[in-house]
C-alpha cells in the first residue's frame, strides 16, 4: 500500500464526543478532512451541528447528536442511530472533558464526581457500547483523550485540579488495559496526552498563568488549531494498525523537562 494510501479515511465513520467545539472540532475536520464521515455528539448539539454543516463542505456525511456521555441510554441512541445511518463505526474518539480547578481540601464532592464521571465513566460507556460493534466487526480504532495532566502532579500555583488530573491518569491505564483486552478483537486503542491548547476550558488558566507555562515548554508556544490533526488521524488509520496501548505526548516538549 502506498504510504499516503495508509493515512486516507474514505468510507470510514467515526464518532467525536465533544465534537462541537475545542480539540474535539479540531480532530474532527482533521479526520473529515482524511474522507472520515463523522457523527459530532455532544449535550451541546446546536455546536455540533455547526460544526457538522461547515464539515460537509469537504464533502463528507455528517451527523450531530445530542448525548450525555455520562447517560448510557443517550450513548445507545448515538450508537444506533451511527449504525443506522452509515451502516458501521470505524473509529471512536473519547474527547468530552470536564475539569474543577480547587485544592484538594476543598475539592467539592459533587465537583469531584461529575469530572470523574465525564472524564472516566464516560469513556468506559462510549468505549463499551461502540466496542461491542467493533467486536462484532473484528476491527476498530478507540482514541482517548487523555492529557499531560494525568501523567503526574501540577504545580497547585497555576493548576490546582485534582480531580481532573486523576481522572486523566485514569484514562491512561484505562487505555493500557483496555487495548491488552481488546487486542484479540483487532482493536487498536491509543490515547493523546495533549499539553497546553487554548481553549474554552483552559482559557481561564493560561490567561492566569501564561509566563510560567511558555517558560515550562522549550517550543515556547501554545497548541494551535491544526496540532492534533496529524496525531489524531494517525491513531484513526491504517498507519497504526501495529500499535496499541500508547500514548502519545503532544505538549511542545514540557514532557521531556
Amino acid at each position: 500500500m502506498h504510504v499516503l494510501d495508509l493515512f486516507r479515511l474514505n468510507g470510514k465513520t467515526a464518532i467525536i464526543t465533544g465534537g462541537g467545539r475545542g480539540l474535539g472540532e479540531q480532530m474532527a475536520r482533521g479526520l473529515a478532512e482524511a474522507g472520515a464521515n463523522v457523527v459530532l455528539c455532544s449535550r451541546k448539539v446546536e455546536a455540533c451541528q455547526e460544526v457538522a454543516n461547515e464539515l460537509t463542505e469537504l464533502g463528507v456525511e455528517t451527523l450531530a447528536l445530542a448525548c450525555d456521555v455520562t447517560n448510557p441510554d443517550d450513548i445507545k441512541r448515538v450508537v444506533e442511530e451511527t449504525i443506522n445511518k452509515f451502516g458501521t463505526i470505524d473509529i471512536l474518539i473519547n474527547n468530552s472533558g470536564a475539569t474543577w480547578g480547587a485544592p484538594a481540601v476543598d475539592m467539592p464532592l459533587e465537583a469531584w464526581k461529575k469530572v470523574i464521571d465525564v472524564n472516566v465513566t464516560g469513556t468506559f460507556l462510549m468505549s463499551q457500547e461502540v466496542g461491542r460493534h467493533m467486536i462484532d466487526r473484528k476491527q476498530g480504532k478507540i482514541i482517548n483523550i487523555a492529557s499531560v495532566a494525568g501523567l503526574g502532579g501540577t504545580d497547585p500555583r497555576y493548576m490546582d485540579t485534582i480531580g481532573y488530573n486523576t481522572s486523566k491518569g485514569a484514562v491512561i491505564t484505562f487505555t493500557k488495559d483496555l487495548a491488552v483486552k481488546w487486542g484479540q478483537y483487532n482493536i487498536q486503542v491509543n490515547a493523546i496526552a495533549p499539553g497546553f491548547f487554548p481553549t474554552k476550558m483552559s482559557t481561564p488558566l493560561i490567561e492566569r498563568s501564561k509566563d510560567t507555562i511558555l517558560n515550562s515548554t522549550p517550543l515556547r508556544k501554545f497548541g494551535g488549531e491544526d496540532d492534533l490533526k496529524g496525531v489524531a488521524l494517525l491513531l484513526s488509520s491504517n498507519a497504526a494498525n501495529f500499535m496499541t496501548g500508547d500514548v502519545i505526548i503532544v505538549d511542545g516538549g514540557t514532557h521531556a523537562l
